[in-house]
């Protein structure tokens, strides 16, 4: 089993979950407000732009690190849906413009299915 995190704009949540329902992932886990930043530096002028939908505004980078609010999404699959979970993600959320997101994948030892006590990946979506 793995765990599917991504960081991804607030904007596109929506679209990432009818995506990830879509391919079959209905069960997930979004984690409100988290603040972060890639490697980019972001000035108030760009964040303005930003809150405008200027995607022009992504691309210019300013002197001054800022904290933009992103999403976390966890999603945990059976090892041979890695791909297939990673694909749907990227495909909801890319644009081709630096702030698309990130997505790290993490082990998981076991996941227990607190009602029952079912334990594997049979608690895990079909």
């Amino acid at each position: 089993m793995k765990c599917i995190m991504s960081i991804i704009k607030i904007n596109k949540m929506n679209k990432t979950k009818r995506a990830l329902r879509d391919a079959g992932f209905s069960s997930m886990t979004a984690t409100g407000s988290v603040f972060g930043r890639g490697k980019g530096l972001w000035d108030a002028k760009v964040l303005e732009g930003v809150k405008n939908d200027q995607p022009e505004a992504l691309e210019l980078l300013g002197k001054e690190p800022r904290l933009r609010p992103q999403r976390v999404l966890q999603v945990v699959v059976p090892d041979h849906k890695v791909s297939e979970c990673i694909e749907t993600i990227i495909e909801a959320n890319q644009s081709k413009t630096p702030g698309d997101g990130k997505i790290f994948v993490l082990p998981v030892n076991e996941a227990i299915r607190v009602r029952t006590a079912e334990s594997g990946d049979q608690v895990l979506d079909n």
